[in-house]
C-alpha cells in the first residue's frame, strides 16, 4: 500500500486549478483520492462561507471523474476545509491518494483510513453516545489499517451537528448541545477512549467540556451545523505501507510550547539549525497539523494574555495566529493547518501538534 501526499497552494477559496494540472498530467488520480485537508482565508467562524466555496469547487473538478454529483463528493472523499490564514498562514490543501501497490519495507510508513459514524439523534450531540459511537470508529479504523495507538498521530474528525427541529426545541426545556463547542469535545473524547488516553469510567454527560483533565493528544476536530454523522479520517504508520512519507505528533502544553514542536521534528529526523530547520529539509516537510486555543483562564505562562476581552480580534484569530507563526518560523514553511478551538484536544490552553514528512 502506499500513500501520496500532494500539496497545492490556493489563490482564493475556489481556485483548484494546481489539482487540475496535476490530474491532467497523471500525476493524481481523482479516483485514488481518499481525503482532502486545507485552510482557506475565511474567518473560521459559523458564517465562515470560504470553506464552503472551497468544497464546492472541488466538487465540481471531482464529480465528473468520480461518477457523482458536486454535492455528493462528501460522500466520496473526507474533505476538511478549515477557515482562518491570519499571519503568515499560506491558503493551501493537502491531497491525500492512496494505492494498493504493494510495499516491501521494514520501516513503517503513512496510512491512513476513513470511516463515518451512524448518524445522532440531537438529543446525543455533545454527550456520551456520540463519545462512544466517535470511539467505536476509531477502533474500527484501527483494526482496518492494524496498527497498535502507537502508530496512531492524527485523528482528523468534522463532527455531527444534528439540526433540532423546531418543535422539539420548542416542546422541551433540556439544554440542547447541537453546536460546534459540543460536537468538538465530545468527538475528542471519543478518539481518547479509543486510543486508551481516557478511561471509560471518567465519562459521563456532565463532564464535556468541564473537566478539561480529559483530552486526547491526537484528535483534531472541527464541526460542521447539520452534520448528521462525524466523519474521520485516521492517520498512521503502518506495516507493509510504502515508507515515502511518515507522521510523528506531540503536545504543546500551551501556545508557547516550542518545545513540543522540537520533539516532533526529532522523531522524524528533521534537525533545526539555530532555531529553523535549514531549506533542503524544510523542504521535506509536507503537512503540518496543530490545534490552538486561547487559555480561558486568562494567563499564558502566569502573564496575562488579552485575547478573550479584545472586543476587536476573535480569540479564535489570536491564537491560530500564534500557533501557526511559532510552526512557520521553525519549520520555514508557511503551510500549515492551525484550527480553533480545542475543547478536549490537548490541555487547557494547548492543543495536539502532528508533522508530515517525506523520507530522507
Amino acid at each position: 500500500m502506499r500513500t501520496q501526499v500532494h500539496r497545492f497552494f490556493s489563490s482564493n477559496p475556489a481556485d483548484v486549478s494546481g489539482l487540475a494540472v496535476a490530474i491532467a498530467a497523471g500525476n493524481v488520480h481523482p479516483q485514488r483520492i481518499v481525503a482532502i485537508i486545507g485552510k482557506t482565508e475565511g474567518n473560521g467562524a459559523i458564517n465562515d462561507f470560504s470553506r464552503g466555496l472551497a468544497i464546492m469547487a472541488l466538487g465540481r473538478l471531482l464529480g465528473p471523474f468520480l461518477d457523482c454529483s458536486a454535492e455528493e463528493i462528501e460522500d466520496r472523499i473526507f474533505l476538511s476545509l478549515s477557515g482562518g490564514t491570519e499571519g503568515v498562514t499560506c491558503p493551501h490543501y493537502l491531497v491525500f491518494t492512496v494505492d494498493e501497490t504493494p510495499a516491501s519495507s521494514e520501516k513503517k510508513g503513512l496510512a491512513l483510513a476513513v470511516g463515518y459514524t451512524r448518524s445522532f439523534a440531537p438529543e446525543e450531540a455533545g454527550r456520551i453516545p456520540m463519545i462512544l459511537e466517535t470511539a467505536r470508529v476509531v477502533r474500527a479504523l484501527q483494526a482496518q489499517l492494524g496498527v497498535k495507538t502507537d502508530d496512531v498521530h492524527l485523528v482528523q474528525v468534522k463532527g455531527a451537528i444534528p439540526a433540532v427541529p423546531s418543535v422539539l426545541g420548542q416542546s422541551t426545556t433540556r439544554e440542547w448541545r447541537c453546536d460546534m463547542a459540543w460536537s468538538r469535545g465530545a468527538s475528542a473524547l471519543g478518539v481518547a477512549l479509543a486510543l486508551g488516553e481516557v478511561s471509560a469510567d471518567m465519562l459521563d454527560d456532565e463532564m464535556i467540556n468541564r473537566d478539561w483533565t480529559q483530552f486526547s493528544t491526537r484528535a483534531s476536530v472541527s464541526a460542521k451545523p447539520a452534520l448528521q454523522r462525524s466523519e474521520i479520517c485516521l492517520v498512521a504508520n503502518a506495516a507493509g505501507w510504502s515508507k515515502d512519507f511518515q507522521i510523528a505528533h506531540g503536545t504543546m502544553r500551551d501556545i508557547l510550547d516550542v518545545s513540543a514542536i522540537y520533539k516532533v521534528l526529532e522523531d522524524l529526523e528533521l534537525r533545526p539549525v539555530c532555531g529553523q530547520l535549514p531549506r533542503e529539509q524544510a523542504a521535506r516537510v509536507y503537512g503540518v497539523f496543530a490545534k490552538s486555543d486561547a487559555d480561558p483562564r486568562g494567563t499564558v505562562r502566569g502573564r496575562r494574555h488579552t485575547m478573550w476581552t479584545d472586543g476587536d480580534i476573535s480569540d479564535m484569530r489570536y491564537s491560530r495566529c500564534v500557533v501557526s507563526s511559532l510552526l512557520a518560523g521553525i519549520l520555514g514553511e508557511s503551510a500549515v493547518y492551525v484550527s480553533t478551538r480545542a475543547e478536549h484536544q490537548g490541555p487547557l490552553g494547548g492543543g495536539p501538534v502532528a508533522i508530515i514528512a517525506r523520507a530522507s
